[in-house]
């Protein structure tokens, strides 16, 4: 398993936990606003040993509540179960982050009772995905993904905000859709805005506008009728 970050300690990646941020290499999707791009390209030297994380969460047991497992894309990682309660057995409280591509993969350790929130994202209305992830996918895998999501205790839909694909229009789009498919009103979507950054997965990105607080609550608005709550990352 290719560990290639570690975030010692978070106030922000696990709603209302302390916890720590383990970020695996590889993903299936090009996204071209990533702002991981040598963690999905791979690029990256492994920084720690799985024995190196493990003795660190003992070191923290009784302080930190929480680990997240983030990416690049951590369902494509072997071994990813085995890991995973191996931290649990530590007693501590899992999120994972996903694209959604491998519901097989998350139906499994929701199964075993090994996740306790997952944070997946939505990229797009259903009509646009291939394009905005770059790659050959089935939607209806997404939509898998978001059922199971949807029954877990604790969980968030998202979306990165990029002016070029997100309007009103599409936010809609991505909100109906993933309402449709949850069969209810989902708990929980935040939007989060781009910035603009090096070393994209596509270099024309870095030209792309930011995107400010002002546009998301326009876009949040029109989100609310969907979901139970929706949230501006950050704010």
């Amino acid at each position: 398993m290719g560990i290639e970050g570690f975030q010692e300690f978070t106030l922000i990646d696990y709603p209302g936990k302390f916890a720590c941020t383990i970020f695996f290499g590889g993903c299936n999707f090009r996204c071209g606003y990533c702002h991981n791009s040598e963690l999905v390209l791979g690029k990256r030297q492994a920084s720690h040993t799985q024995e190196e994380i493990f003795k660190f969460l003992e070191q923290q047991q009784g302080k930190l509540e929480g680990v997240c497992i983030s990416g690049g894309e951590p369902t494509l990682q072997r071994g990813l179960e085995k890991f995973i309660r191996r931290i649990k057995e530590r007693e501590f409280s899992i999120k994972l982050d996903t694209n959604g591509s491998h519901p097989e993969v998350l139906q499994e350790l929701n199964n075993q009772g090994l996740i306790d929130y997952i944070a997946m994202d939505v990229k797009s209305g259903k009509e646009r995905y291939k394009e905005i992830v770059g790659a050959q996918l089935d939607t209806k895998k997404v939509e898998e993904s978001m059922r199971v999501v949807s029954k877990l205790p604790d969980y968030e839909f998202r979306t990165t905000v990029v002016k070029r694909y997100h309007d009103a229009e599409e936010i809609e789009r991505i909100a109906g859709w993933v309402n449709s498919v949850c069969g209810k009103k989902p708990k929980r979507y935040f939007l989060q805005g781009f910035k603009r950054q090096e070393n994209l997965i596509d270099s024309s990105f870095t030209k792309e506008e930011n995107v400010g607080a002002d546009y998301l609550r326009q876009l949040k608005e029109v989100a609310i009728p969907y979901f139970k709550s929706v949230e501006i990352r950050g704010e």
